[in-house]
């Protein structure tokens, strides 16, 4: 680690600081007893949050102090961990800790996937590694994964000699993740993914057992090496969501991933049928689904036509990602009265468009979603943002009409 200069060191300092205050703060209380409720199955005030993850160059890189490549790294996790508080007043929970993810990794395939970015933009085009999947599986195999115990412990212990006095460090373990035909489409791009499925199917297959295999593997390896953490509390779940439950160890010893929560998810299967769903995705994600003690599913893709069939097979579910891509009533009618969360993410262009909020839509929009997840348990977030053009009050007043109007029409 490099040594830290003066001037980094009190900006640092001030950053904890100001994230100690707002952890333990009557407003960052109030925000855990939301989640907490939601955590018990308690029908209550559904949180929102504004996600910046695709804007970060607007709330994050410009306000970057730190000269040391080291400090800026810490720089942008206490930047991080206040955005959606500090700017955007919303429900997103405060930790009195510097947390730091245990260093790991999977890597479901062999290959790593050649993108093209676009310049200045978050867009990229993906370089295919085959269009024959058949002839070319040898790339696909010699997938593996990584855990770095002893650099986790010295990432903290930097941290902890800067500032650890105002924010001791925390080492978690976020949710774990079983995703498989994201890194495979990211190896041979969507269309080849497709006709895969018609033209080599037995060889899709093997391709999605090595994946899968891996995974396994990996939780085995987190098993025996007692390496698993508690996953509960302000402790991520992916797609940017919090781990809060009553159904598993907020304190270790951890010995099994069943006592953790996992993620998965398939948006690339999207438009593909239930059947063909059903024949080349759920045998898998079921097996991994099955490791897991509790489990959040979904990103942009349509959960709706796949929920009966498959989703609604799984008694640990406990988050499912809503988008607009699907028939929200319907999710509602399918989550109402259970324990799974309807996980809305709410149509980006009403923060993203050009020109003053509109802020009439705004309200119709969540008035819609408020309606249609009736009786269910309801969490909001923003994402898929890509810039709220620098405008920290937009996203503050965004954040604030989503809240009224939720208020106003969502009931338990």
């Amino acid at each position: 680690m490099e040594k830290i200069i003066l001037k980094d060191r009190e900006r640092l300092r001030e950053l904890a600081l100001q994230k100690a205050q707002l952890a333990n703060s009557a407003r960052n209380e109030e925000i855990l007893k939301m989640w907490e409720k939601q955590a018990k199955g308690i029908k209550d005030t559904p949180t929102v949050r504004l996600l910046f993850s695709n804007f970060r160059h607007e709330v994050i890189e410009p306000r970057l102090c730190c000269e040391g490549g080291d400090a800026r790294k810490l720089e942008r996790v206490l930047l991080s961990s206040m955005v959606g508080r500090e700017l955007f007043d919303d429900d997103t929970p405060v930790s009195n800790t510097f947390d730091v993810n245990l260093f790991a990794s999977v890597r479901p395939f062999g290959t790593m996937p050649q993108l093209v970015s676009a310049k200045d933009s978050n867009g990229y085009h993906i370089e295919p590694i085959t269009d024959d999947i058949e002839a070319d599986i040898d790339l696909f195999r010699n997938g593996g994964f990584s855990v770095d115990l002893e650099g986790t412990k010295e990432w903290c212990a930097y941290a902890d000699e800067i500032m650890g006095d105002i924010l001791p460090s925390r080492i978690m373990m976020p949710s774990l993740t079983g995703a498989i035909t994201n890194p495979l489409v990211m190896l041979i791009n969507m269309e080849t993914y497709y006709m895969s499925m018609y033209d080599s199917p037995a060889t899709l297959h093997e391709i999605m057992e090595m994946a899968t295999s891996i995974y396994e593997r990996y939780y085995d390896y987190l098993e025996t090496q007692g390496l698993l953490l508690p996953t509960n509390g302000i402790c991520r779940v992916n797609q940017e969501s919090f781990a809060f439950t009553d159904e598993l160890p907020t304190e270790g010893p951890v010995t099994s991933t069943k006592q953790v929560w996992g993620f998965l998810e398939s948006q690339e299967t999207t438009s593909v049928s239930p059947e063909t769903f059903g024949e080349f995705v759920y045998p898998y994600q079921d097996r991994l689904a099955k490791r897991y003690g509790l489990l959040s599913y979904g990103c942009c893709e349509r959960v709706d036509a796949i929920w009966e069939d498959y989703l609604s097979k799984w008694k640990n579910l406990r988050k499912l990602s809503v988008s607009p891509f699907n028939n929200e009533a319907q999710v509602g009618e399918y989550l109402r009265g259970t324990r799974v969360v309807y996980y809305s993410k709410p149509r980006a262009e009403y923060v993203t468009n050009r020109g003053p909020l509109d802020e009439e839509a705004i309200r119709r929009c969540f008035q819609s979603i408020a309606e249609t997840s009736r009786g269910c348990m309801l969490e909001v977030a923003q994402r898929e943002v890509g810039t709220i053009y620098g405008d920290f009050e937009r996203g503050r007043r965004y954040v604030e009409l989503a809240k009224q109007t939720i208020e106003k029409y969502w009931k338990p």
